[in-house]
């Protein structure tokens, strides 16, 4: 989950990504964000996110990110 922070910190300073619980729907990230973090994603955990997980419910905290990456990881 470290991983992610970094990641998002990366994206975006200055933001409390680990308490934050609306990164998508509070506009926080914006669409390249969005697209640079899935990109990223990809690639450090070795997951291909599918149209089937593009929800802002996936991606609007750090804990629904960790969630979505460990269920593509035991896919």
């Amino acid at each position: 989950m470290e991983k992610i922070i970094e990641i998002l910190n990366g994206l975006k300073s200055g933001v409390d990504f680990a308490n934050e619980k609306s990164i998508v729907t509070g506009k926080i990230l914006g669409s390249v964000e969005i697209t640079t973090l899935i990109a990223t994603l990809e690639d450090e955990f070795d997951i291909e996110i599918g149209m089937e997980y593009m929800e802002n419910s996936n991606f609007d905290s750090v804990d629904a990110i960790w969630e979505m990456v460990q269920e593509l990881q035991e896919a």
